[in-house]
């Protein structure tokens, strides 16, 4: 290359050596920033490692996995099921027996006489006089208690018609006695099916106090 297409002024590679060829090749001379970079990389690379493992470490290392967490709470939040039915046992009240009447004694508010008869059927009179009075019972109805009665052995037994006093006076077959009859008017009902709690003491026999009246206000049964 000759000196006119030398681009570079002269220097001290240029100068010829002893056997007259030059000393070196011209080089451009290298900036500051080529010498520097190398360096700035490691930094940062050191540094973001650096970084990631102070971060790592103050987390605490690895954490459960969600689902693990997620397991290990629903079974510290749920109750055991043997403490859950020991609560519930807790929490009903508990049975009372004394507070239910037994089979064979009346519940509250029941009376012994609602279900007894006023007298003891068999010291009945079988002789005093007993009176039938049909009461909307159906037709033949006081024929037909005058022969029930008769056939438990009543002798002075009649049939009748209801007296107006006693029309419509009751709902349900009753028997009505006077003083010293409630003996012979529990045996009169125990023959009929009359309720014990429709035998009753009245002041409308009481002209007859010996006697028992029966209004029958349904088939004799």
């Amino acid at each position: 290359m000759s000196k006119s297409h030398y681009s570079y002024p002269p220097d001290e590679f240029d100068v010829r050596g002893p056997e007259g060829t030059p000393v070196g090749v011209h080089r451009e001379p290298r900036s500051g920033w080529s010498s520097v970079w190398p360096f700035l990389l490691v930094a940062v690379i050191f540094a973001g490692i650096a970084v990631g493992v102070v971060s790592f470490l103050s987390d605490g290392g690895p954490k459960t996995p969600p689902a693990a967490e997620q397991t290990a709470g629903a079974g510290a939040d749920e109750p055991k099921a043997s403490e859950s039915k020991d609560a519930e046992a807790e929490d009903a009240p508990a049975d009372d027996a004394s507070d239910e009447p037994a089979d064979d004694e009346p519940a509250d508010g029941e009376s012994d006489a609602a279900t007894e008869l006023p007298g003891d059927p068999s010291s009945a009179n079988l002789e005093a006089p007993v009176l039938v009075f049909n009461d909307g019972a159906g037709g033949g109805q006081a024929a037909a208690g005058q022969g029930a009665l008769t056939t438990k052995g009543f002798t002075d037994v009649a049939a009748a018609n209801v007296p107006d006093a006693l029309a419509g006076a009751y709902d349900d077959s009753t028997v009505l006695y006077g003083a010293d009859r409630a003996d012979t008017a529990s045996a009169v009902a125990d023959a009929l099916g009359v309720d014990p709690a429709n035998v009753q003491e009245s002041d409308d026999v009481s002209a007859s106090p010996e006697a028992v009246w029966v209004v029958l206000k349904t088939p004799v049964g």
